[in-house]
C-alpha cells in the first residue's frame, strides 16, 4: 500500500473534497489499496456524517442512508416487508462481518471481481486506460455476456444493485457546488471505450442517501443468486424480479440481472414479454429468452447464458407463488 494523507469529515462541507476518494466501511477500496489497483493521495473517512437512517419518505417509498450497514438495510422491518427481493439480496452477498461493516454507498461503488483487474501484472484498461483486456484472450469463465465491449467484459459484482435495479431506486449525490437525483439505470455506465468509468458521478462527488418508491398494491418480489458455493461467493447468474399480478395475470414486472454483465442489468425486454399476460412457465420462459437474446458469450462463459435464463424462470415462479399464497 502507498502512503496517503487520511482525514476524518466532522460536516458535510470538510468531507467534499474534489481530489479524495471516501471510505466508510472500507470493505472495498482498503483491499484494493493493498492491491495497488487503487491508489488514492487523499482518503477522507465519512463514517461520522449523518447518512445512516432508513427513512419513510411523503410519497411512501423509502430513503436509504449512504452509511447504513448492510446488515441493518437487510433486517428493517420495512425492506423486508416491503422490498423483499433487497433484503434477499443483501443476504446473499459477502459474509455477516462483512455485512456488519459494508454501506449502501459503498456497495453501489463497489468494483469488479474480475481477476485480471485485481491483478497489476496482468493487462487491465479498467485499471489502466489503453492498456488491453487480458480476459479477452484468458480464462473468462466469470466474465459478462450481456453489456461488454471489446475493451472489457469485467462484471459488476454487487447483489443489492440488482436488487435496487429492479426496484427503480435513484441515487442522490452531492458535490461541493450542486446536488442532483440519478436513477440508477442512468447511474451505471457501459464500458465501451472507456472501462475506467464506471458511473457518472464527478471526481469527489458524494452519495448521499439512495430512495426506493413506493410499489404497487400487490407486488411480490423475489431475488435469486446461483453461484459455485453457497456463502461467501459472487453470482455466476442472478435474477430480481418485482411483479404486481391481477386476476392471474401479470399487470408490471421489473426484471434486473446481476453476475452476467458489466453493470447491474435491467431486461426491458423481459418485461415487456411478461406484462398482460398469464403468470405461467410459458410465458417465463418467454421472458427469459428475450432477457439473454442479446447475449455474446465468450470462450468459458457460454453457460451462463442457460444459467441466468434459469433463474429469470425459477425467480418468476417463486415471486408469483408467494402472490398465490399471500391471497389465498
Amino acid at each position: 500500500m502507498r502512503p496517503f494523507q487520511f482525514t476524518q469529515a466532522k460536516t458535510m462541507d470538510t468531507a467534499l473534497d474534489p481530489g479524495a476518494r471516501f471510505v466508510a466501511g472500507g470493505t472495498t477500496l482498503i483491499d484494493l489499496m493493498k492491491l495497488d489497483v487503487e491508489t488514492p493521495e487523499r482518503v477522507v473517512d465519512i463514517n461520522p456524517l449523518p447518512l445512516a437512517r432508513v427513512e419513510a419518505t411523503p410519497d411512501g417509498g423509502l430513503k436509504v442512508g449512504a452509511l447504513v450497514r448492510n446488515s441493518d438495510l437487510a433486517n428493517h422491518p420495512e425492506v423486508k416487508a416491503r422490498y423483499a427481493v433487497l433484503s434477499e439480496a443483501l443476504l446473499s452477498g459477502a459474509s455477516p462481518q462483512l455485512r456488519n461493516m459494508a454501506t449502501t454507498g459503498g456497495n453501489l461503488l463497489q468494483r469488479t471481481r474480475c481477476y485480471y483487474f485485481r491483478d497489476t501484472a496482468y493487462a487491465c484498461n479498467k485499471r489502466q486506460p489503453g492498456a488491453g483486456c487480458s480476459a479477452m484472450d484468458g480464462y473468462n469463465r466469470i466474465h459478462a455476456v450481456l453489456g461488454g465491449s471489446e475493451h472489457c467484459v469485467a462484471t459488476h459484482p454487487s447483489d443489492m444493485a440488482v436488487a435496487m435495479m429492479a426496484l427503480e431506486a435513484s441515487v442522490h449525490a452531492r458535490t461541493d457546488k450542486h446536488e442532483r437525483t440519478i436513477g440508477l439505470d442512468e447511474f451505471y455506465l457501459l464500458p465501451g471505450t472507456t472501462p475506467d468509468r464506471e458511473t457518472v458521478l464527478e471526481p469527489g462527488e458524494l452519495i448521499t442517501y439512495v430512495t426506493l418508491p413506493k410499489l404497487p398494491a400487490g407486488t411480490r418480489s423475489h431475488y435469486l443468486k446461483l453461484r459455485d458455493r453457497a456463502q461467501y461467493e459472487f453470482a455466476l447468474a442472478s435474477a430480481a424480479v418485482v411483479v404486481t399480478l391481477h386476476g392471474g395475470r401479470i399487470e408490471r414486472a421489473r426484471i434486473a440481472l446481476g453476475g452476467v454483465a458489466t453493470k447491474p442489468w435491467r431486461s426491458r425486454e423481459a418485461e415487456a414479454a411478461l406484462e398482460g399476460k398469464p403468470a405461467n412457465n410459458a410465458h417465463f420462459q418467454a421472458a427469459a429468452e428475450a432477457a439473454m437474446r442479446g447475449a455474446k458469450p465468450l470462450r468459458d462463459n457460454a453457460f451462463k447464458i442457460e444459467l441466468a435464463k434459469r433463474a429469470i424462470v425459477r425467480a418468476l415462479n417463486t415471486a408469483t407463488q408467494q402472490n398465490s399464497e399471500s391471497a389465498s
